[in-house]
C-alpha cells in the first residue's frame, strides 16, 4: 500500500479524560496504527452504518439522529475514496473516521460510540476484510487452475509422456497432463481451506463491547444479518480477543505459498537446460545485466521464495497470541500486519505463477529422451508377477538385469533375450513389450492414475470442482 501522508488537524482521541497530560512523542510513534488498518475504512464505515440504526433500534437515539449518522458516514466514505489524508492525531482508522464524522455532522457523531469499544470494533472490520479478501484470494486461485487444467488438457491431447521422479530420480513414466494435475488438485485443497477460513471469520463480536458486553439493548441478531455474519459469538470476553481466524487464514495462506512453491520449483527445474522439458515465454522472465543469453524465470523464484515470508506471518501470529491473557491487549494491533502482507502477497504472486505457466511450453521431445527403458523395470516385475511370480523374486531377478545392462553400459532392451531368460525362466519372447513406455502409462487406468482413460476422467473432475 502506498504510504499514508499526515495532514494536520485538530487532537482528536476516542479517550484521554482521566490523563492530565499528553501522551509522549515516542508512544504517539509506536502507538500509531493508521499506516496498517486504514485499509479497514470501508468496513468500518459499513459495521458503523449497521451500528447506527442498532442504536435506533434500542432506543438510544432518536431516528433522525440515526439517520443523521447514516448520511454522515457515506459521507466520510465519499471522503475517503476521494483521498482525505489522515491526520497526525489519527492514531488508527476508527480514531480518523470519529473525526471526519464529527466534522460532517457535528456533536450528534458522539453518540455513534455509545456502547460499542474500538474493541469489538476492530475485530468486527478486520473479519469483514478477511471474509472479503478469502472471496478475491479464491478467484486469483481459481485463475491459476483454469491454466493448469488448460495445460493438462492440451498434453493430454498430445498424449505426451514424461518421467516422474521420487528422490529427484527418475522413476517410471507418466502421463505430462497427469504431472500437471498433481498440481491442480492441492490448489482445490487450498480452496476448500479458504471457505472454510470465511466462515470462520463470519462469527461476529460486534456489541462484545471492550470485555464485558454492551449495557444497551442492542439487537446483535439484527446485527449480524445486516452486516452478512453466520454466527454471534457467544463470550464477549473471547470475542474481542479471538484471532483465531487470522491464523486459519495464515495458514490456508502459508499452505497456498507451499503448493505455489512447489509448482515454480517443478517448472524452474524442467525449465533448465539440463532437462528441457520446459520453454518459458518473454513476459514473465527477465534477462541478465551481463549474460545476453539468459532468460531468468524471475516470477516463479519470487513465488518460490514467497513460502518463507508467509511462514513467518504465521509464525509471528502464533508467537504473540501464546503469551497473551484474556481480553484485549494491544499486541493484537499486529494481527493486521502480518494478514495484510500474507494476502497481498499471495495476491501479487498468483497472477505471477498464472501467467508464467500459461506461456510455457513443454518439449515432448526432450521429455520422449529421458523415458529410457531402464524406467520400465517395474513393468517388467510386473510382467513377472503376471506370469505367476512371487513379487520378491520378480524384483530380485529384475534387480539383476539392471545391473547388468549398468555394468554393459546398455539399456535393458539392448540385452539379448538369453539374458533375460537367464534372469527369470518366466521372461518369454514378449518381454520386450513391457519396455515401452506408452504401454507402461497404459496399462494404469485405476482411478487417480495415469493411464489415458484415468487422466481424462481427472480433467473431467476439475473442470466440475471449477463449475
Amino acid at each position: 500500500m502506498t504510504a499514508l501522508k499526515l495532514v494536520d488537524a485538530p487532537s482528536h482521541k476516542l479517550w484521554g479524560g482521566r490523563f492530565a497530560g499528553d501522551t509522549a512523542p515516542a508512544l504517539d510513534a509506536v502507538n500509531r496504527s493508521i499506516g496498517v488498518d486504514f485499509r479497514l475504512w470501508p468496513f468500518d464505515v459499513r459495521l458503523s452504518k449497521a451500528w447506527a440504526i442498532a442504536l435506533w433500534s434500542a432506543g438510544v437515539v432518536t431516528v433522525e439522529e440515526s439517520l443523521a449518522l447514516e448520511h454522515g458516514l457515506d459521507a466520510v466514505a465519499a471522503r475517503l475514496r476521494a483521498g482525505v489524508q489522515p491526520a497526525p492525531s489519527d492514531e488508527d482508522v476508527h480514531t480518523l473516521i470519529d473525526r471526519l464524522l464529527h466534522e460532517e455532522i457535528g456533536d450528534v457523531a458522539s453518540k455513534l460510540h455509545t456502547g460499542r469499544s474500538r474493541n469489538d470494533q476492530v475485530a468486527t472490520a478486520t473479519r469483514l476484510w478477511s471474509m472479503d479478501a478469502c472471496g478475491v484470494l479464491d478467484t486469483a486461485v481459481r485463475e491459476l487452475q483454469q491454466v493448469m487444467l488448460a495445460q493438462a488438457e492440451s498434453l493430454s491431447a498430445a498424449n505426451v509422456i514424461m518421467p516422474a521422479y521420487t528422490h529427484m530420480q527418475r522413476a517410471q513414466p507418466v502421463s505430462a497432463a497427469h504431472w500437471m494435475l498433481a498440481h491442480f488438485w492441492p490448489l482445490d485443497r487450498d480452496r476448500v481451506r479458504l471457505a472454510t477460513a470465511s466462515r470462520t471469520a463470519a462469527v461476529l463480536p460486534l456489541g462484545s463491547g471492550a470485555v464485558a458486553g454492551c449495557a444497551f439493548p442492542i439487537s446483535r441478531v439484527l446485527l449480524q444479518g445486516s452486516l452478512g455474519f453466520a454466527q454471534l459469538s457467544p463470550n464477549s470476553i473471547d470475542a474481542v480477543s479471538d484471532r483465531d481466524f487470522v491464523a486459519e487464514l495464515l495458514f490456508t495462506l502459508s499452505m497456498l505459498a507451499i503448493h505455489l512453491s512447489r509448482v515454480a520449483e517443478d517448472l524452474i527445474i524442467y525449465g533448465s537446460s539440463e532437462f528441457g522439458f520446459v520453454q518459458f515465454g518473454d513476459a514473465f522472465t527477465t534477462g541478465s545485466s551481463m549474460m545476453p543469453q539468459k532468460r531468468n524465470p524471475d516470477a516463479l523464484e519470487l513465488a518460490r521464495g514467497s513460502g518463507g515470508r508467509l511462514l513467518g506471518d504465521l509464525t509471528s501470529l502464533l508467537a504473540t497470541l501464546k503469551g497473551l491473557p484474556s481480553g484485549y491487549n494491544k499486541d493484537l494491533q499486529d494481527d493486521k500486519r502480518a494478514l495484510f502482507d500474507a494476502v497481498d502477497t499471495m495476491l501479487l504472486v498468483l497472477p505471477g505463477v498464472a501467467g508464467a505457466l500459461a506461456e510455457c511450453t513443454f518439449r515432448a521431445d526432450r521429455m520422449k529422451s529421458a523415458l529410457s527403458s531402464s524406467k520400465m523395470a517395474t513393468d517388467l516385475a510386473d510382467y513377472l508377477v503376471g506370469k505367476g511370480a512371487p513379487v520378491r523374486e520378480a524384483h530380485g531377478a529384475v534387480g539383476a538385469l539392471v545391473r547388468q545392462s549398468e555394468e554393459a553400459g546398455v539399456e535393458l532392451h539392448a540385452l539379448p533375450l538369453k539374458a533375460f531368460r537367464a534372469a527369470h525362466a518366466s521372461f518369454g519372447a514378449d518381454v520386450f513389450d513391457a519396455l515401452s513406455a506408452v504401454a507402461s502409462v497404459e496399462r494404469r487406468e485405476t482411478e487417480g492414475g495415469t493411464g489415458p482413460g484415468a487422466v481424462r476422467a481427472q480433467i473431467v473432475a476439475a473442470k466440475a470442482t471449477l463449475a
